[in-house]
């Protein structure tokens, strides 16, 4: 097994939102640190850092965080937001508090405005980052709007054209594959990420969305048992999955 890292565990432990350095040698000190159920005094030492590290050291009995590279995936409610631009509760406060100080930070995939539930992922890892958002990468992204008033019945035409223009823009949209579930409510696959773009859509073939929800990214679905507010680790095939080109 390739290691991951070679680093001061001091050093390790800072980056992971532990305290500064000086904090992280009085837990050691005060033994609170321990590799493999034995004590561990010098945090000046440097480790090759495996995948299964994080789960052979502990602090104060815990397991640590998760190492840099994590990839979460968390059920966004309506009222919080990804952005400090935005009014609200950030995302990041749904997080543990030790995570906001991590180096390097822990970013949104995308974002998902103040009033869209569903689906967001969050990294610390840039490369996975700049895949799953890059334009050329095409990522489906699915949402289930609720609208109000019922569909005309040319909408799915008109969203797969390729030609529908936004309002101040100069580029028309990529096609995009729209679904009626009811008279009112619809899933609309996108592959772009353009600014309130599905509501905008919508709008742009006169209607309004009153509740917004993504369910999708790439290959990988919103789980089912997953709560409002409530995040989960991926694990490295459910990470591959967001990246997944599904075909129409």
């Amino acid at each position: 097994m390739n290691a991951r890292l070679n680093i001061r565990l001091d050093r390790l432990l800072a980056n992971l939102g532990y305290g500064s350095r000086r904090e992280i040698q009085a837990l050691a000190r005060n033994g609170r640190i321990a590799l493999d159920g034995q004590i561990l005094r010098d945090v000046e030492k440097r480790f090759a850092v495996h995948d299964d590290f994080a789960a052979r050291l502990t602090i104060d009995d815990m397991p640590l965080d998760p190492l840099p590279g994590l990839v979460a995936v968390l059920h966004k409610p309506v009222g919080v937001t990804c952005s400090h631009k935005e009014a609200g509760p950030l995302v990041y406060a749904l997080l543990p508090e030790r995570w906001r100080r991590r180096e390097p930070a822990i970013s949104s995939v995308g974002r998902l405005d103040k009033d869209t539930s569903g689906l967001l992922l969050l990294t610390d890892d840039g490369a996975f980052l700049h895949q799953a958002i890059s334009p050329r990468r095409h990522v489906p992204k699915r949402y289930i709007a609720t609208l109000d008033r019922p569909l005309r019945g040319d909408e799915a035409a008109t969203f797969a054209s390729g030609a529908l223009m936004l309002n101040g823009e100069d580029k028309p949209l990529a096609p995009a594959a729209l679904e009626p579930l009811g008279a009112q409510q619809a899933a609309l696959t996108i592959t772009e990420g353009r600014y309130h773009q599905v509501r905008r859509m919508f709008a742009a073939v006169g209607n309004h969305v009153v509740a917004l929800h993504r369910v999708a990214v790439g290959g990988l679905a919103l789980p089912d048992d997953l709560a409002p507010g409530a995040w989960r680790l991926l694990d490295d095939a459910q990470r591959a999955a967001v990246l997944q080109i599904q075909q129409a």
